[in-house]
């Protein structure tokens, strides 16, 4: 680390002079292609850069110098703008990163229930700080404020993917899998964990086919769910609500039926990770 955050006069980081090599012709051809795909989303090309940078870190596993020059070329920008972009936010890495980006979350909650033993444990057992990657190249630890799962706490993420209620030791172990190839599959989301890079083609917006695998909420977070089911308790303006008394007199009924069509089907799919979950917790009992 100890260049990191120390930017040149061009606009590139300290980095290597191999990550600022051209791409070999097969790669430059395919990252053209992809890149096509995702200018034609955008009204303005310019608005396609946060995925295009995301593409060439799937590439190189961060945004290396020729990454930096490809999305300038491409988006008609200047390298000082691309850069710019890619130091200012977290999950664009401008060094070489792990195939595992370890996420330690430290905030209060999960602080409280453990997250400071969690990050000392595994920060111990690799020998590493935070933002700092394993010599073999496969973990990348971090000391995240959020996870955004409070109801799970502590929590660990792995290349953005959930790994509930962790302990220290649970938590080593999660390394250690991780680190000898073993099979790992998240706590929510898909059967299987992703690599860094993979995770990164995704976020530049190409399916990898595993949206619709595993619980995408769990019954922590649908509690309220459950609760208003078993009390028959409805939102404002879903049928058979009573809009003409109480607080939600005033509250216009949903009259488009378009949307009320999208608000049932919202309300399924609630329903079935629902259920998933109830599922997913007695076959663990």
């Amino acid at each position: 680390m100890e260049h990191y955050g120390e930017q040149t006069a061009s606009g590139f980081l300290h980095v290597s002079a191999e990550s600022k090599e051209p791409y070999a012709a097969d790669v430059l051809a395919k990252l053209h292609q992809d890149a096509e795909a995702v200018i034609a989303r955008y009204p303005q090309k310019r608005s396609a850069l946060l995925p295009l940078l995301h593409l060439v870190q799937s590439v190189d596993g961060y945004v290396a110098g020729r990454g930096v020059t490809f999305c300038s070329e491409v988006l008609g920008l200047s390298e000082a703008e691309v850069s710019g972009v890619a130091t200012f936010y977290t999950q664009y890495k401008r060094h070489p990163n792990g195939d595992y980006t370890v996420g330690v979350c430290t905030n209060t909650l999960c602080a409280i229930m453990g997250g400071d033993k969690i990050w000392d444990t595994v920060s111990d057992h690799l020998g590493l700080e935070h933002d700092e990657t394993s010599s073999d190249g496969k973990i990348t630890l971090e000391r995240v404020e959020c996870n955004a799962a409070c109801d799970f706490a502590p929590v660990v993420m792995v290349n953005w993917e959930f790994y509930d209620n962790q302990t220290p030791e649970s938590t080593v172990q999660l390394v250690d899998d991780l680190r000898s190839g073993a099979p790992v599959k998240p706590t929510r989301g898909p059967d299987r964990q992703c690599t860094f890079k993979e995770m990164s083609r995704v976020l530049a917006g190409f399916h990898d086919g595993l949206a619709d695998q595993g619980v995408g909420a769990g019954s922590a977070s649908l509690a309220g769910l459950r609760v208003a089911r078993e009390q028959g308790w409805v939102a404002p303006g879903d049928a058979g609500s009573d809009s003409g008394s109480g607080p939600v007199a005033d509250v216009a009924p949903v009259a488009d039926s378009a949307l009320q069509g999208e608000r049932d089907k919202m309300t399924d799919v609630a329903g079935a990770s629902l259920q998933r979950a109830q599922q997913t917790e007695q076959a663990g009992e």
